[in-house]
C-alpha cells in the first residue's frame, strides 16, 4: 500500500496517501503524518500526538516502519500513545522515563508479540533454549510470531544472530488492543527471544548447534 507511492515527496507524504485508503480515528481527530519540523519545541511527542492526531515523521527507515505499524496495527498504537500521553499528562517529562513509560517505549520500539501453545511459552520463560527450539521445534507450526517494535523491523532489515524481541505473549482472542493496562506493564512481562532462532526465520539454526552459541542464547 505504502510502496505504491513510494514516488512520494517524504516518507510522511507516502503514508498519508496510503492512508486515504485506510483511515485511522483518534482522540484528536483523523491519523495524519506530517514532518518532524511540525512537531513544537519543548511539547513531548506523545503528547503532540495525543492532542492533534498528527505522527511527526522523519525521511528514514525507523520512522517509515512506525508508520507502517499506525497503519496496520491501530488499535495498539493508539492504546500505547493513550497510555504514555495520560502518563506525561499526570507526571511531566523527566529525565527519565519512569517506568511506565519505560515499558511503553520497550513495546512500541523492540516489542514481538508471540500465540504459542504452552509448553513453548514455558520453555522461553525458562530460557531452556534448546527445549525451545530443538526439542519443542514441531510445536512451532502451532505459534504465531508477530514482530511489531519497528525499532526491532529497522534491525531485521540488517539481521545479525544477536537481534532480541522483547516479547509479549497474547491470546489469540485478544482485541487489537490487547486491552493493555499500565497494571500489566509496569513490571516489564517480556521475554527476551533471540528472533533468529525461530525455525523457519534464518537457514543457519536448521543445525541444532546454532543454538548453542551462549553470547546469544544465554542461560
Amino acid at each position: 500500500m505504502v510502496a505504491a507511492h513510494h514516488e512520494a515527496a517524504c516518507v510522511s507524504d507516502a503514508l498519508n496517501a496510503a492512508l486515504m485508503e485506510r483511515p485511522v480515528e483518534l482522540a484528536g481527530g483523523d491519523l495524519r503524518f506530517v514532518p518532524q519540523s511540525a512537531l513544537p519545541d519543548g511539547e513531548a511527542y506523545e503528547a503532540y500526538i495525543r492532542r492533534t492526531a498528527c505522527v511527526p515523521t522523519r525521511d528514514n527507515l525507523h520512522d517509515l516502519f512506525n508508520g507502517l505499524q499506525w497503519l496496520s496495527r491501530p488499535a495498539l498504537k493508539r492504546r500505547l500513545n493513550e497510555l504514555q500521553a495520560h502518563e506525561i499528562a499526570q507526571a511531566g517529562v523527566g529525565t527519565k522515563r519512569g517506568p511506565l513509560r519505560d515499558a511503553l517505549t520497550l513495546f512500541d520500539e523492540n516489542a514481538a508479540l508471540l500465540q504459542a501453545p504452552q509448553a513453548l511459552v514455558e520453555a522461553l520463560r525458562l530460557r531452556q533454549w534448546h527445549r525451545l527450539f530443538v526439542t519443542l521445534r514441531p510445536l512451532w507450526r502451532e505459534a504465531r510470531l508477530e514482530v511489531f517494535g519497528h525499532a526491532l523491523l529497522e534491525k531485521l532489515v540488517q539481521p545479525y544472530k544477536s537481534i532480541t524481541a522483547h516479547v509479549f505473549v497474547v491470546s489469540a482472542e485478544a482485541p487489537g488492543d490487547l486491552r493493555l493496562e499500565a497494571s500489566c506493564l509496569v513490571p516489564k512481562p517480556f521475554l527476551p527471544l533471540p528472533v533468529l532462532g525461530v525455525p523457519g526465520w534464518w537457514p543457519q539454526n536448521e543445525d541444532p548447534s546454532f543454538y548453542d552459541d551462549t553470547e546469544v542464547f544465554r542461560p
